[in-house]
């Protein structure tokens, strides 16, 4: 072990003694644990594998009750430290569903208006702490080019699917082509955030896209 290694394992101990961890979906307290006793038992787990023109999409949980609200908080009350819990969360369902069958991984971008707002872009979090797991880098490789209304404020699929059109672009199309990416979002709806996104993608030159959000509606 390095010297720096032991000082991080010093300071992690010492943030847990001070600042004891708390379920990110309850708030009660977990010790060293991402999850309480009773959420890792009764959490609303996603076991659907959805289909769709983004190809197919995972997701760990169900977006209802207290999954909802970590998330709205996450994304709109900078509950960031929560982050490590969805990370892991994400990576576990990525490693059961999609096992050797992406290169990369890659995330929906927010614009930059968005991003000054707001002040972070949750894909993107998300995405970089599903790959602490795995020790890898995440790949940028798209742009939002316009600063859309939010998906949120419209429940036609249709709307949906024109509001996202063309919204997004490649970057560097060379560092995409022939590559199999894992597209990361925070929640699936209707899928067309992700339609439009896998849609860039290929053409693009992507090898194949495969979606994971860490929470997606139940189908009615």
């Amino acid at each position: 072990m390095t010297v720096n290694e032991s000082l991080d394992k010093t300071q992690k101990r010492l943030l847990d003694f001070f600042f004891p961890r708390k379920c990110p979906f309850c708030g009660r307290m977990t010790g060293r644990e991402l999850l309480c006793s009773r959420c890792k038992t009764e959490l609303p787990r996603c076991d659907k594998l959805r289909t769709g023109s983004f190809g197919e999409c995972a997701a760990p949980l169900y977006y209802e009750d207290n999954v909802r609200k970590a998330i709205l908080d996450f994304k709109f009350k900078n509950r960031v430290e929560n982050l490590n819990c969805f990370g892991s969360l994400m990576a576990e369902k990525a490693a059961e569903v999609y096992s050797d069958r992406f290169d990369a991984v890659t995330w929906v971008p927010v614009s930059k208006k968005r991003l000054k707002k707001r002040g972070f872009d949750q894909a993107r979090m998300l995405c970089a702490s599903l790959c602490v797991d795995w020790h890898v880098e995440p790949q940028e490789t798209l742009r939002k080019i316009t600063d859309n209304p939010p998906q949120s404020g419209l429940d036609d699929p249709a709307a949906r699917r024109a509001n996202v059109l063309n919204v997004y672009e490649a970057v560097e199309p060379a560092a995409i082509r022939g590559k199999r990416f894992l597209l990361i979002d925070d929640i699936l709806t209707t899928g067309a955030t992700l339609s439009e996104c896998a849609r860039i993608l290929r053409e693009a030159g992507a090898a194949d896209v495969v979606c994971l959000t860490l929470a997606m509606v139940r189908d009615k």
